[in-house]
């Protein structure tokens, strides 16, 4: 079914959140006034989009160290995402968290697996238990390219394949696991074509085209919720960022940058909404204002919130002596 003008412009604005919300952040990091790192997901905004917006509320995602784009998009509030990443009480792990680990059970984001592939067999495990109980519920499992090589990959999608589980396995293809860039590990044209060793389909699309990521989930997901197993799609896309924020890009050429600079999802879906007549350039403006505005108080949210105690470090561990 074609997507509605409200169904297009929530895409926009959902893409126009994460891309903020990142901006954001990364400027607050270098302010000095939030702690630890950043795995930004600038650019990869139509991945989590387009594949989140396929998913039913009771629908389950798991994510990886670049989780930001991923739970925004399934739901989790920005204020309680923020206020984890200033490691505040308020925060959507209580603070205990940080960047690499945030998510929201209440919306169907667990918490997310910093370990690359770490978070494959998790996947099918959820899966495994919604088909188990019957509950018609979904697994998307987000990965990096990098993802493809780790062992825990190899048994969670192979799990998944053989009881076909309702998982939906997402490769986010930014073209480099960290500086390494991912011809020189995978001698494979399209890492899609991986899924068929384990007799599941395999698709590879346009991760800077929201539309196509959206069409190409959609049938998977549906087919993964009517008992006909996992798919593996390969989203090719790009950060426009270094891998974290210690990262300089050394490795790769500022032409190749601007080449997939110049394929951007937020403008490209801008000028589909403006050329098709759905949207005009003050509608879309109006809905950056919005974001700014909610971006805002989000910050305020974050440095109003109580920090940790202290003491607090000792809380959640568990020893010989039992639960702190």
């Amino acid at each position: 079914m074609p997507l509605s003008t409200e169904q297009l412009l929530h895409l926009y604005r959902q893409m126009v959140r994460i891309r903020r919300f990142e901006e954001k952040v990364n400027q607050l990091f270098l302010e000095g006034v939030m702690p630890g790192t950043l795995h930004l997901y600038i650019g990869q905004e139509a991945c989590a989009v387009g594949v989140c917006e396929a998913l039913q509320q009771t629908d389950w995602i798991t994510s990886t160290h670049r989780p930001h784009g991923h739970a925004i998009a399934k739901g989790v509030s920005m204020d309680s995402l923020m206020a984890e990443l200033f490691g505040k009480t308020t925060g959507c792990c209580g603070g205990y968290g940080g960047s690499m680990h945030v998510g929201d059970p209440a919306v169907g984001s667990l918490t997310a697996i910093a370990i690359v592939g770490g978070n494959t067999p998790v996947a099918s495990g959820m899966a495994l238990g919604f088909k188990l109980q019957k509950t018609g519920q979904v697994v998307c499992c987000f990965m990096g390219d990098g993802a493809v090589n780790e062992g825990a990959f190899h048994e969670g999608v192979n799990m998944a394949a053989i009881w076909d589980l309702p998982v939906v396995f997402i490769c986010e293809n930014n073209k480099y696991g960290a500086s390494t860039p991912v011809e020189q590990v995978v001698k494979l044209e399209k890492l899609a074509d991986r899924a068929h060793g384990y007799g599941i389909p395999g698709v590879t699309v346009d991760g800077m085209d929201v539309l196509a990521v959206h069409e190409a989930i959609a049938p998977a997901v549906e087919r993964a919720r009517s008992g006909g197993g996992p798919t593996f799609v390969e989203c090719e896309t790009y950060r426009f960022i270094g891998h974290s924020r210690s990262d300089t890009r050394g490795y790769r050429s500022r032409e190749e940058e601007a080449e997939w600079k110049a394929r951007d999802p937020i403008a490209r879906l801008a000028a589909q909404l403006k050329e098709s007549e759905q949207a005009t350039d003050e509608a879309l403006t109006a809905i950056a204002a919005a974001v700014e505005e909610e971006l805002e108080q989000a910050v305020a949210f974050a440095r109003e919130s109580p920090a940790r105690a202290p003491e607090d470090c000792l809380r959640h561990v568990f020893t010989e002596e039992g639960a702190h």
